[in-house]
């Protein structure tokens, strides 16, 4: 017997904490996925920018994907040894990214960022660690300082995001405005002595970096020998193959990458140097970094990533998808002006959002001092009139013109609806 979709929502509410998976999508419930578009359960159709918050950059089913996963499957599903998926996958990821000699396989992005911590930690024998307040980091503790607080800190002082975290976890973070060089510069030096590491998003949530803020802290940090960390889950595949580090030329020391390389299964990595990523060998350490999970390398995450990754390689892909994205936020912005709605558009490519403020955003600070009730109702607005997104517009590569222009008249109508 089929169970209605009513059915279903009655036993969310029975059976999950709060009804939901605790994500920000809160009750929305979906059941297919096709190329840019979703479907819920009573068939209504989306066109689908939430993309499974990211993953999901060749879109939903993609032919090839489904295929490598479907034949992968024939083999078994996890082992807890080595296969070659994931080692061919491995030698890709250290071919794109710029940064990368060595590569160590996680579950999740959160994972990854706290390894990458304590891989800091461990390289420099020292425990402070710099972040970026309204950086996303995943739902570790340390990333859980300063990610969405209600106001903004008392720098370097971070807010904790959560009950439940030690007060030993606040006291061993610093925290930062995003894009403001001359301070950040000034902490490393105050605490250079202490410091084990900084990590940032290079492109915070849907905020640029400024000219030269990257480069700067490339060089504070290569001044004092401290590691510098980029979290490109998000920007990792996306932005440019080798991700925001090639966009934006700057090399970090360590680097996490989830999202696009599992395509859409379970699969993030850490990767950086050779100085910092022989940590992790046994060979090169008397006292190794410990790093174990079951599904470390799970051969049909692996399978997804390779092919997503080969879909990825073909001329002209990303150039398309900055073309189709810049075409998609164009008509977003434009419709706001149109209807004399101050909003501007944040980001860059791919990943943007619209943002109710008539002045620049640089950093969390700012979007928080944005129309934070309108972003919420122009969201539901959206779903409403066929579009998903979350926090940020995420484009796939298989958005096409129709896409913009349906989505056109969407934000025409939602935005309107903002006014009555």
């Amino acid at each position: 017997m089929s169970t209605s979709p009513d059915q279903i929502r009655a036993k969310a509410k029975q059976f999950l904490a709060g009804g939901t998976f605790g994500n920000p999508t809160g009750e929305l419930i979906l059941a297919k996925g096709e190329g840019g578009r979703a479907w819920d359960p009573e068939g209504r159709e989306y066109i689908d920018y939430l993309l499974g918050s990211g993953p999901m950059l060749l879109g939903h089913s993609h032919p090839e994907v489904t295929q490598a996963v479907q034949e992968a499957l024939e083999g078994g599903t996890t082992f807890f040894a080595m296969n070659d998926k994931a080692i061919l996958l491995a030698e890709q990821i250290v071919s794109a990214i710029p940064s990368a000699d060595k590569v160590r396989f996680t579950t999740t992005g959160t994972e990854a960022t706290l390894y990458a911590l304590r891989l800091a930690r461990a390289a420099t024998g020292r425990e402070k660690i710099i972040k970026f307040e309204g950086g996303y980091h995943g739902m570790h503790d340390y990333a859980l300082m300063s990610l969405k607080p209600s106001r903004t800190a008392d720098y370097p002082n971070p807010i904790p995001d959560s009950r439940g975290i030690p007060k030993a976890v606040e006291e061993s973070m610093l925290l930062a405005p995003y894009n403001d060089l001359e301070y950040v510069t000034s902490l490393i030096e105050d605490h250079r002595h202490e410091l084990a590491g900084v990590i940032v998003e290079p492109f915070q949530r849907v905020i640029p970096p400024a000219p030269g803020f990257l480069e700067g802290l490339r060089e504070a940090t290569l001044t004092h020998d401290i590691p510098l960390i980029f979290d490109e889950v998000v920007t990792g595949f996306r932005l440019a193959f080798g991700g925001a580090q090639e966009y934006y030329r700057v090399q970090p020391d360590i680097t996490t990458i989830g999202k696009v390389i599992g395509g859409g299964f379970a699969m993030a990595a850490i990767t950086g140097s050779d100085r910092y990523m022989s940590e992790f060998d046994p060979s090169a350490s008397d006292d190794p970094l410990l790093q174990i999970g079951t599904l470390n390398g799970n051969p049909i995450a692996a399978a997804a990533g390779l092919a997503s990754i080969e879909v990825l390689k073909r001329p002209g892909t990303y150039e398309r998808l900055h073309e189709i994205s810049n075409k998609i936020s164009g008509a977003l912005g434009s419709a706001a002006s149109d209807l004399g709605i101050p909003a501007r558009i944040v980001g860059d490519g791919p990943v943007f959002d619209l943002v109710f403020t008539d002045k620049p955003v640089n950093n969390y600070g700012d979007i928080l001092a944005s129309d934070l009730k309108k972003q919420a109702q122009f969201l539901m607005n959206l779903r409403n009139h066929g579009i998903l997104k979350d926090s940020k517009f995420y484009v796939s590569i298989v958005h096409d013109e129709a896409d913009v222009d349906t989505s056109a008249e969407a934000f025409t109508r939602a935005l309107a609806d903002l006014n009555r």
